[in-house]
């Protein structure tokens, strides 16, 4: 009798431990998740500032046709249109761009980025 108590002591110290290594390891992993969560947020939050001092910039840039035009661009060609906001912050702090830029200027523009960008010849043989 004492031997199946002390086997049942002792299984029952075992299983107290794994509840306690268990705990542990949950808590490590919340501790993680609860981190990634705080940094992806930290991310986002400056991603958002971003693309609002992009905008206020865009919004002294250029005119209102402009920029409509450019809204109507973002939904055919997002990550061309992407490029193309870069391109004219860039040249208007680099001073080689006459603000505001009006409609005409800004298609004037488009034309010449279309015309640079080689189209693929398929040939056959």
């Amino acid at each position: 009798m004492f031997r199946s108590w002390r086997s049942t002591l002792q299984r029952v110290s075992s299983v107290s431990e794994d509840d306690e290594e268990l705990a542990e390891l949950r808590q490590r992993k919340l501790l993680a998740l609860q981190r990634q969560a705080a940094d992806e947020q930290r991310q986002d939050q400056a991603q958002q500032r971003l693309e609002v001092q992009k905008q206020e910039l865009l919004r002294k840039l250029l005119s209102p046709e402009a920029r409509q035009r450019l809204t109507n661009l973002r939904m055919v060609k997002p990550e061309f249109t992407e490029q193309l906001e870069l391109q004219l912050i860039q040249l208007a702090q680099q001073g080689r761009l006459v603000v505001p830029v009006s409609d005409e200027q800004l298609k004037k523009i488009l034309v010449q980025l279309q015309s640079t960008k080689r189209e693929p010849k398929i040939r056959r043989v």
